[in-house]
């Protein structure tokens, strides 16, 4: 029987991440120009994005470029952690309860270093899907066409039974040319109804009879 599939982005569809502007108090703070603490940290960023640095490097490199004694350091990294992992989007994640059973559901990520460990203990995302693929986790970013078929490989499903969820086009691009469904998050009403049209689809194809 074919395997339907549902895999979702965290941030900006299963959490809510306004940005928070933190960033810019802590350069007020510091009396660092606006952009200062990007340039200074941009390779720790990336790094950490693909996780070929340790948390505790980061703690310490944030330290060290920025000039912050260690409670500095972790107040800096504490409010980089409340963006990050904002809000949790209650309807869309109780939605995708609900299909548990009905389909096989996973979540690939962009993520950053110590993510798996922050939303386990605030989400529970590892009991809402069966399979999280982060980037840290798996050294590939999206839209690399890599990361897609690492999601894929993971749930062992065929990329064409896949619907992709994410806020970010460039990554519904990338989805499409790895042959999967893909659809652009930008409020949780349409996404429920393409969610619900890709599994009627699935059941079609299986010959069974959507549900109403």
């Amino acid at each position: 029987m074919t395997e339907t599939c549902v895999i979702l982005d965290i941030g900006g569809v299963l959490e809510i991440t306004p940005e928070t502007g933190w960033v810019q108090r802590w350069e007020a703070r510091l009396e660092l120009p606006h952009g200062t603490v990007h340039e200074r940290m941009r390779d720790v960023w990336r790094a950490g994005s693909v996780g070929s640095i340790s948390e505790r490097e980061v703690h310490e490199q944030v330290a060290a470029r920025l000039g912050l004694a260690t409670p500095l350091a972790e107040a800096f990294m504490a409010d980089l952690w409340a963006e990050y992992l904002g809000t949790p989007n209650e309807e869309l994640i109780d939605f995708v309860r609900g299909l548990r059973g009905s389909c096989r559901l996973g979540i690939l990520s962009n993520s950053f270093v110590g993510a798996r460990e922050r939303e386990t203990s605030l989400y529970r995302f590892d009991e809402l899907v069966e399979q999280i693929v982060y980037s840290h986790e798996i050294g590939i970013e999206k839209p690399d066409l890599r990361a897609f078929e690492a999601a894929c490989a993971s749930l062992a499903v065929r990329p064409e039974n896949c619907l992709f969820i994410d806020d970010v086009a460039v990554n519904i691009e990338a989805a499409q040319a790895a042959g999967m469904r893909a659809h652009l998050f930008e409020d949780n009403a349409r996404t429920v109804r393409r969610i619900a049209a890709h599994l009627d689809a699935g059941r079609l194809a299986a010959g069974r009879v959507p549900l109403g």
